[in-house]
């Protein structure tokens, strides 16, 4: 988990929500779960699912979902240090988790994660890859669509898998020739599966040998003593 500090400091910070647990809305909603968008919410939705099956001390945020304790929100591609505390008035626990991206945006969401911390009941974290997809395994990949693709933390893995495709068309069309709107699309369509169908083929092993710091597995505990605390 990609933090300025310790989980167990950022938890220790956590541990009094403003305005106490017991008015916690009678809705039960305990958390809200804050992303970038709606392909994180599969990601983490899917592979928290695959972790509760061998292990079921981890949460199953789908179900979590499903029961009314959890909700998921994507802000999209607003300025991130917007909601560091815009919902402090629904009084319940908080977790953000913002791609680490590159810079500048690496600094700008880092300053946002640190403002979040600094409140009591809440916890965020960039990624310590640049995307959530980078933590997928490339067997997972392959298993999915039968790509075989080699790519680091630090790559633009829809638009290596985009451009790749491209490239090995039989058409002669290159991935430059392809208007910059096509492109995004063709990214964006790239995404979309390894964000759903790729995480399907991931296995706890898979998981641990792709993210061997542990960082989704810090992230889902997180989440799980957040609810607890609020619920």
């Amino acid at each position: 988990m990609s933090l300025e500090v310790p989980m167990s400091t950022v938890l220790e910070t956590a541990a009094e929500p403003e305005g106490a647990v017991a008015e916690t809305p009678s809705s039960r909603v305990a958390v809200l779960v804050i992303v970038e968008g709606i392909n994180d919410i599969e990601f983490l939705r899917r592979i928290s699912r695959t972790i509760h099956e061998d292990d079921t001390a981890a949460p199953d945020l789908a179900y979590l979902e499903d029961d009314g304790r959890l909700i998921f929100l994507p802000i999209g591609g607003s300025d991130h240090r917007l909601w560091t505390d815009r919902l402090v008035p629904l009084r319940t626990g908080e977790f953000h988790l913002y791609d680490r991206d590159v810079p500048p945006h690496t600094e700008e969401h880092q300053v946002a994660v640190d403002a979040v911390n600094r409140r009591k009941g809440c916890i965020a974290a960039l990624t310590g890859f640049r995307h959530l997809e980078n933590y997928l395994h490339p067997q997972a990949i392959y298993a999915a669509r039968q790509i075989e693709v080699e790519f680091t933390g630090e790559d633009d893995l829809p638009e290596l898998i985009a451009r790749r495709n491209v490239d090995m068309a039989s058409d002669g069309c290159r991935w430059l020739d392809i208007p910059p709107r096509k492109r995004r699309q063709m990214k964006h369509r790239v995404k979309r599966w390894l964000n759903t169908e790729a995480v399907d083929h991931m296995t706890p092993a898979l998981l641990d040998q792709q993210d061997p710091q542990g960082d989704v597995r810090s992230w889902l505990e997180a989440i799980d003593w957040l609810v607890h605390e609020w619920s």
